[in-house]
């Protein structure tokens, strides 16, 4: 495949869903993973409306081979992947840390830090065969500004971006690039949930946000290593 090759978490919607049919635009076949197969063929529907072309892969991000599986499968169609976009996560229990229940705090981990080692760990030896890889990983504001009450997804988004550093200083002299991007306050399911007395209307959608997002996923990124904001 001539196309750039580009896997994205967390697909079926919101910033993930933009960037893959921005992405798609800009000519890139898109490997979208979610969980919901209806929603991701419903992607693929968008996608395939405006001439680009998608690979389905329904999952579970908690399921420990998910991603084993997805590598050695893409690995047989393809060969390789160009680019990584990490942006499935969850919102987890907002609350004082001693009311946060075990489930809950185990699965914030799990999808929003866990996951992204499993999915490095799959995906590397793919992006190794790629001229001009690229990694980007969705972090958060909380990250730089902690706050009370936000405890487990803000050390989920630390812990992710203490792996994206790592992951790019390991490859500081290969090919690969890994970033970070904070999208900040965006009109997605997700911030309504966090803040549901804020106007959604006030915010930028995910639309507007993957404009600076899906630039990092290209070949012509150099950076790596750096934590790049949508507001600058």
């Amino acid at each position: 495949m001539d196309k750039r090759i580009t896997l994205i978490t967390g697909a079926s919607r919101g910033i993930g869903k933009a960037a893959a049919l921005e992405l798609a635009r800009r000519g890139h076949h898109i490997v979208a993973t979610a969980r919901s197969k209806l929603a991701l063929e419903k992607l693929d529907d968008e996608i395939r409306a405006e001439g680009g072309s998608a690979t389905l892969l329904p999952m579970d991000l908690k399921e420990k081979t998910a991603f084993e599986a997805a590598g050695q499968a893409l690995a047989t169609k393809f060969g390789r992947i160009d680019g990584l976009l990490g942006n499935a996560g969850v919102l987890g229990s907002l609350g004082p840390l001693q009311a946060v229940g075990p489930r809950s705090f185990e699965e914030t981990i799990e999808v929003n830090l866990t996951a992204n080692w499993r999915l490095i760990r799959a995906m590397h030896p793919l992006l190794q065969r790629a001229q001009a890889p690229r990694a980007v990983f969705i972090s958060s504001g909380v990250v730089p500004r902690p706050r009370a009450f936000w405890g487990p997804y803000q050390a989920s988004k630390m812990g992710l971006e203490g792996l994206a550093y790592a992951w790019a200083d390991e490859n500081e002299k290969m090919p690969l690039r890994v970033n970070l991007f904070d999208p900040g306050a965006t009109r997605t399911g997700m911030r309504a949930e966090a803040m549901p007395s804020e106007d959604p209307m006030t915010l930028p959608t995910p639309e507007e946000v993957v404009k600076v997002l899906a630039p990092l996923l290209e070949e012509g990124e150099t950076r790596t290593g750096e934590r790049i904001s949508f507001r600058g």
